[in-house]
């Protein structure tokens, strides 16, 4: 009796142990398999990161003394705000002025030129060409304010691509680059769910009052790559 009693007991260790082994394993897969998907987002983010810095410090170093004559900020999100009101449109107008016209005559290619590079082509997903206008109604689009601002924006963000498009320049580039330009850019009318301050900052951030002026403005955003994946991995965080 005592013997059976042992080897049942032995069984039962031997179960227990078998368990053990099982649900160790399980624990190290899975220990293992969070260690790979966090390197797996920290090389995201680093690469985030980088991109966003290599891209912004090319175009600093083109551009800076043109910014500063022309009144334009790079931020580092890698937004280009053309805001001086000398420059871009009349109220409720979507026409480029002549001096605008100058000014993409000196800054589309060479833009552009910068974007092209080889080492950027799987970088970016998309070039933004925002077109924003200050809170004064626009009645001959539509008694809605925010609407009738809508197509307004709308109309000056795709008279700024239409203006590109017409340019010699984009008639010399290679067919895969204008196939890319096709895929990568938008042009987006934003109203003034984004009007800036007197220090061109976002008013729904300072809570300061808008500047129409500089509220009526064209910005261009370049929205990389892992700036996607970065989204990706946020939303699979929060679940």
């Amino acid at each position: 009796m005592s013997e059976k009693s042992d080897n049942n007991w032995i069984s039962f260790s031997d179960i227990m142990t078998v368990l053990m082994v099982v649900f160790l394993f399980i624990a190290i897969s899975y220990i293992l398999e969070v260690q790979k998907k966090q390197a797996e987002r920290d090389e995201i983010f680093e690469e985030f990161k980088a991109t966003k810095e290599e891209l912004y410090n090319e175009l600093d170093s083109v551009f800076k003394a043109d910014f500063e004559k022309w009144e334009v900020k790079l931020d580092k999100d890698l937004s280009i705000k053309f805001t001086n009101p000398d420059v871009l449109f009349a109220s409720g107008k979507k026409d480029i002025k002549p001096k605008f016209d100058t000014i993409l005559q000196s800054f589309l290619p060479r833009y552009f030129g910068v974007l092209l590079q080889e080492k950027y082509k799987d970088k970016i997903s998309e070039i933004r060409i925002e077109g924003h206008t200050d809170a004064v109604p626009a009645p001959e689009y539509d008694a809605d304010p925010y609407i009738g601002n809508i197509i307004l924006s709308q109309l000056r963000s795709t008279e700024v691509l239409k203006y590109f498009r017409n340019m010699n320049y984009y008639s010399t580039l290679s067919k895969l680059d204008e196939k890319k330009l096709q895929f990568w850019l938008t042009a987006n009318g934003l109203s003034y769910g984004r009007t800036l301050d007197d220090n061109k900052e976002l008013t729904i951030l300072t809570g300061n009052p808008a500047n129409n002026k500089f509220s009526r403005r064209v910005e261009f955003r370049i929205i990389t790559t892992s700036e996607k994946l970065v989204d990706r991995v946020l939303k699979e965080m929060e679940k």
